[in-house]
């Protein structure tokens, strides 16, 4: 479900996906866009939340509807998966790019659920590996980063 909302807006909001690794209680995510990272942000956090919250309600998870829930915002919004208290970061070389790369996909590594990076099935470490799954959740915008020589 949030492999298919990422893309979603992706999609939607027109920027390039180049890293993300989904864990148990926060997600990474790398992108391209011409839009500030705000606004990207407003995308991901909106569509992901919007499928999680209708997934806890069309399911009966009362219980966990109950954590996210707040006081009334605006738009009426009385629940909310995400603390809007992003650590979003410009990465402005390739060495920049490639260690928040490597630190994003050595997350489930470093929380112990898994071995290898691998291993973990919501990272795109494979895309980076070039050894993607058959049912790969999510695909990379790989080829639209552009590389310079020195």
């Amino acid at each position: 479900m949030t492999c298919n909302a990422l893309d979603e807006a992706r999609n939607s909001a027109g920027f390039a996906l180049y890293a993300y690794v989904i864990m148990p209680d926060h997600l990474h995510v790398i992108t391209d866009s011409g839009r500030s990272s705000a606004d990207t942000l407003r995308f991901i956090n909106g569509i992901i939340g919007r499928r999680v919250i209708n997934y806890l309600k069309e399911h009966g998870f009362e219980a966990s509807l109950q954590k996210l829930k707040h006081e009334p915002k605006k738009k009426d919004y009385r629940y909310s998966v995400f603390d809007h208290h992003p650590n979003a970061r410009l990465l402005l070389t390739e060495r920049m790019l490639m260690e928040r790369v490597h630190y994003t996909h050595q997350n489930p590594v470093r929380a112990g659920l898994v071995e290898r990076a691998e291993d973990y099935r919501w990272s795109s470490v494979r895309c980076w590996n070039g050894k993607m799954l058959e049912d790969e959740p999510l695909l990379m915008n790989l080829d639209r980063i552009q590389w310079h020589r020195s």
